[in-house]
């Protein structure tokens, strides 16, 4: 998959490459239905995030939607109505299918900024929780509503990764009373890093400057932000000893000290 342009033109969502940042931006494009997610767009995003594991001339994705809202979630009509139709393998399959994503977008080496607006809700909220950094309009509201529609707040690894960006108790009021969390209140407990009047504008500001960053590196801490979570400290160090001693052979680092040991800023080349 040729994720550059003009060669990659994605059915179910909008995409953008710009080469002089390395900036990739991923629109979801349904903005009369707040951009829901279908069956296809689903596996269409699996793919394109599995892709960016061998698109190293990406450095950073910003995902957003258009028309004000990030994103709804499963399509009422085309994914819920069918899933009440389903027997258990079609059902376990799409779940796992969607839990794919999600991995996808952890196992991508490049950080993912969330630029929020208006709802995000469902597997909207997912997607966001599922980035490495979010952005929010002050007036976003983000919604885990999953038990509304009577289902279980264990959704695309909700449980698991919710409770560690906010804690559990926060991480249940959400997920048992599917109620919408304000922007105020994810910039409070962490979910939101940032509040931006222009959260696209802000997060391609970030984007671009993380871009310019040790791209290797960078994928580096991604890998350890998730796999030291649930390892003990003396395995957590030692993890990281061998993977700070793996930064220190590459070519950026050793650019980098010949920069500062020339008073010049470093340019970072991901190799």
């Amino acid at each position: 998959m040729n994720l550059h342009p003009p060669h990659y033109k994605p059915e179910h969502f909008r995409w953008a490459y710009d080469g002089d940042s390395g900036v990739a931006t991923i629109t979801l494009d349904r903005p009369d239905k707040k951009n829901p997610l279908t069956f296809d767009s689903y596996a269409e995003l699996r793919d394109t995030f599995r892709a960016l594991v061998v698109t190293p001339d990406v450095r950073a994705v910003v995902l957003t939607g258009s028309g004000g809202n990030f994103c709804s979630g499963g399509d009422v009509h085309e994914i819920i109505g069918p899933l009440t139709e389903m027997d258990m393998p079609g059902l376990l399959a799409f779940t796992r299918m969607t839990g794919d994503l999600v991995r996808a977008m952890r196992a991508c080496p490049q950080p993912i900024i969330a630029a929020i607006e208006g709802i995000a809700a469902g597997a909207g909220a997912i997607l966001a929780m599922a980035s490495d950094l979010r952005i929010a309009h002050p007036d976003a509201r983000t919604a885990f509503l999953f038990t509304r529609v009577g289902l279980a707040g264990a959704d695309m690894g909700a449980c698991a990764m919710l409770p560690r960006l906010i804690g559990h108790g926060r991480a249940a009021d959400l997920l048992y009373t599917g109620r919408a969390m304000s922007a105020e209140e994810g910039l409070a407990w962490g979910f939101h890093q940032r509040l931006a009047d222009d959260p696209l504008a802000e997060a391609h500001s970030i984007a671009r400057a993380i871009a310019q960053g040790p791209a290797f590196a960078h994928s580096m801490t991604k890998r350890q932000l998730d796999m030291e979570f649930s390892v003990p400290i003396d395995t957590a160090l030692e993890m990281e000893a061998q993977a700070q001693a793996i930064c220190m052979q590459t070519n950026d680092f050793r650019r980098a000290y010949e920069a500062f040991a020339n008073k010049k800023k470093p340019e970072f080349k991901g190799d």
